[in-house]
């Protein structure tokens, strides 16, 4: 019903700069909350950056002041924009949706990941 593709990953220098897209097909509610979360080899995956359909932001403190999340509505699409890059922000960045239905009732969705790797 709902896919997200990611694209944007790459390698970069430390201090770089990587802008990573998600679009998203399918039926999507108005109101629902999109995202980007990161997952290193061996841990788990964590929220780097949510926005609401409303244009809330809410972000991890490790990215706060270097990655900014907004959203195109109209096109269903997510966008992360990763700056000042930290090998420590090396990992697999997967797009998120929530669909809400009703307070603390959702559906996720998830796309396929797309790989960022900050490395000299």
């Amino acid at each position: 019903q709902v896919q997200l593709v990611e694209s944007g990953g790459g390698l970069v220098q430390p201090g770089g700069s990587l802008r990573l897209s998600c679009a998203a097909s399918g039926t999507i509610f108005s109101i629902n909350v999109m995202g980007w979360y990161q997952q290193a080899p061996g841990k788990q995956r964590e929220l780097v950056a949510t926005i609401t359909s409303g244009g809330s932001t809410n972000y991890a403190d490790s990215v706060k002041g270097r990655f900014t999340i907004s959203r195109d509505s109209a096109k269903n699409a997510v966008y992360l924009q990763m700056n000042a890059l930290k090998p420590e922000d090396t990992a697999v960045y997967y797009c998120n949706v929530k669909r809400y239905y009703s307070r603390g009732v959702y559906d996720d969705y998830w796309g396929q990941g797309t790989q960022v790797t900050v490395s000299s």
